[in-house]
């Protein structure tokens, strides 16, 4: 009688383990996150600001700029130890990070022609949007590993 609840003691381990590495994911994600959308508010911001560049073409810079931030950050912080290369990895972050930016833009686009609202203000509040669904994809696909593409 002894035994049994040992027993349960032993394998609720893993599972306690897995939902604390996986709260330390979340956290990684959350500051590479929030690290790369600066990255990206920022440049983006700079060029209209500083260089007189239009605000959706700013915002194409600014995500190739904060791509590179996002894909090392959650490559080594947020996902590691996902088992994936390099190559196979990158190659499905940047699929689910075009995606997500071509909401981006497509979402700000509107934004911009449908509001008065500031463009800056604007890009913060599409970047913050399409967070949530860029995450989920990255953690169940471009950084699960599997033996397929």
């Amino acid at each position: 009688m002894l035994l049994r609840p040992m027993h349960r003691l032993t394998h609720s381990r893993p599972i306690l383990h897995r939902r604390h590495r996986q709260r330390g994911h979340v956290g990684w994600f959350v500051v590479v996150g929030c690290a790369a959308a600066a990255v990206h508010w920022s440049v983006a911001t700079a060029l209209v600001a500083l260089g007189g560049w239009a605000p959706l073409l700013a915002n194409v810079v600014g995500w190739l700029v904060a791509l590179g931030v996002s894909f090392t950050g959650h490559h080594r912080l947020s996902f590691r130890g996902h088992g994936n290369s390099v190559g196979r990895a990158g190659l499905r972050f940047f699929s689910i990070s075009a995606g997500g930016f071509l909401i981006n833009e497509t979402l700000y686009a509107l934004l911009l022609h449908w509001t008065s609202a500031r463009y800056d203000v604007l890009l913060a509040g599409v970047l913050i949007g399409v967070a949530g669904a860029t995450y989920l994809l990255s953690r169940h696909w471009a950084f699960l590993h599997s033996s397929g593409p």
